[in-house]
């Protein structure tokens, strides 16, 4: 048969594609947007952890700053305290000693003193000063007789305590040359001593 110019040559046949459809697992559900942006609004906000570890570093911040200024304020205070006390610390002895002051000024300024009268002034004024000493927990150390102690007494001499009357038992103390003083246990000023040999 002879061909049609005109006719046209038919088509071919398109290939089908079988339609997939993916598959679905029940136990998945598929999440709303991004996943970051999921896991960001159940952790608080658009920002999450980020935005609450900065504001908690902020305020620790802010506490370590006070509790440091806190800190200084006490040591200042502190400094300043220690001071006030290392000035003002002799200021009760001081009113003590003022009457013996008083008592020695009044003596040396009475024109024509008797030796009865200088001595009972003098004796008025140790009282005095003994009175003081107490206040101020001052206690003097006269050790004859007692046992010999390199931590309160300092010996200047042996002697032979058979000698001594009374006699002395060696490693006593004989004689007291000076007295000592202690302030309350603390030894001002050791006692100086002759010692039996």
């Amino acid at each position: 048969m002879p061909s049609d110019p005109h006719a046209q040559d038919p088509q071919p046949e398109a290939a089908v594609t079988p339609e997939v459809t993916p598959e679905v697992n029940p136990e998945v559900t598929p999440q709303e947007g991004p996943p970051s942006a999921a896991l960001s609004q159940e952790e608080g906000g658009p920002h999450g952890p980020a935005v609450d570890a900065a504001a908690l570093l902020s305020e620790r911040e802010d506490q370590l700053i006070r509790l440091a200024a806190e800190i200084d304020n006490l040591r200042k205070r502190h400094a300043q305290e220690l001071t006030n006390a290392s000035k003002f610390a002799i200021e009760g002895f001081a009113e003590a000693m003022l009457p013996v002051a008083d008592s020695l000024e009044m003596a040396l300024s009475l024109q024509g003193q008797t030796l009865e009268g200088l001595t009972s002034g003098v004796e008025l004024t140790l009282r005095q000063l003994v009175q003081a000493f107490e206040r101020g927990r001052l206690v003097s150390l006269s050790p004859a007789g007692e046992k010999f102690d390199p931590n309160r007494h300092q010996a200047v001499s042996m002697v032979d305590g058979g000698q001594s009357s009374p006699p002395v038992a060696s490693g006593h103390v004989v004689a007291v040359l000076q007295k000592g003083y202690l302030i309350g246990d603390r030894v001002l000023r050791p006692a100086l001593v002759a010692v039996a040999s």
